[in-house]
């Protein structure tokens, strides 16, 4: 049952790690509900890590032809850059409001963070979501190889808020880049190539911190987990992608809503 568990929560964290919804909140209830044990969070680090390259793997050509190019291609360049400084606040946001975040908006007594503030973020995105939706600026960015530098820092700036659970990283991504003029579909592009950056730097991190409880007896549930999340993301960036260029985000934003008040009801009848 223990890697039965662990298959299920790689695959639901490889599912919603790339969509705006928050996998960190998905796997937290998953793991309330399948009384699923992760000391240290080790389990929750580990299979992230097969999140983040499986997302490498589907853009290796991308990666290859930019690194490749940038001695002498000024596009690819700009390109790069641009990720630089898209990464820049959330790594700072990270250094240095972290800690605070944690004090203040995590239980003390499991380490997690607090569902009331999940619930609550999930219906706050939801709404800033269907809003901006509605009211965003005409689109006059439909390649993410034409993202200037200006637009990325504020697509940068709008990751950072994703340092307060329930927030999504991609969501705000998604949502930085909607009000910076992406079209759709080229701010979930980007959001895919900001997590490499992101993500990797937040593993790193958390490794580190988890250091003292990583053990070898965990390691089949882990690789379990982690092979569980690389298949699921590969599986659902491609499809995303086209369904957000048809169809939009509303039907994420409704979800958060409806999973906000679901979560505030469960915890009010203290089931969760």
């Amino acid at each position: 049952m223990t890697y039965l568990a662990a298959a299920v929560l790689g695959v639901i964290q490889g599912l919603t790690e790339f969509l705006p919804i928050s996998s960190t909140a998905h796997l937290l209830i998953a793991e309330e509900f399948l009384g699923f044990d992760d000391p240290g969070g080790v389990f929750t680090v580990m299979i992230q890590l097969g999140a983040v390259l499986a997302v490498m793997w589907l853009y290796r050509g991308k990666i290859a032809t930019v690194v490749s190019r940038l001695p002498v291609d000024p596009e690819a360049r700009r390109f790069a850059a641009a990720l630089v400084i898209a990464f820049i606040p959330a790594a700072v946001a990270g250094v240095l409001f972290a800690d605070a975040v944690k004090t203040r908006l995590y239980d003390t007594g499991s380490g997690s963070p607090a569902l009331g503030v999940i619930a609550i973020a999930f219906i706050v995105g939801g709404i800033v979501m269907l809003l901006v939706e509605r009211l965003r600026p005409s689109p006059v960015v439909r390649e993410v190889d034409h993202i200037s530098i200006p637009r990325a820092l504020g697509i940068g700036i709008a990751q950072a808020v994703a340092v307060i659970p329930g927030v999504s990283r991609s969501g705000a991504t998604i949502v930085g880049g909607l009000l910076m003029r992406l079209d759709r579909a080229a701010a979930a592009e980007f959001s895919f190539f900001l997590a490499m950056p992101t993500m990797a730097g937040a593993f790193v991190h958390d490794l580190w911190e988890v250091r003292d409880h990583l053990a070898a007896e965990r390691a089949a549930e882990i690789a379990i987990g982690f092979v569980a999340a690389f298949i699921a993301a590969l599986v659902v960036v491609k499809p995303f992608l086209r369904y957000v260029g048809r169809s939009g985000f509303a039907p994420f934003a409704w979800y958060r809503i409806a999973a906000g008040v679901l979560i505030l009801g469960a915890m009010w009848a203290q089931w969760l």
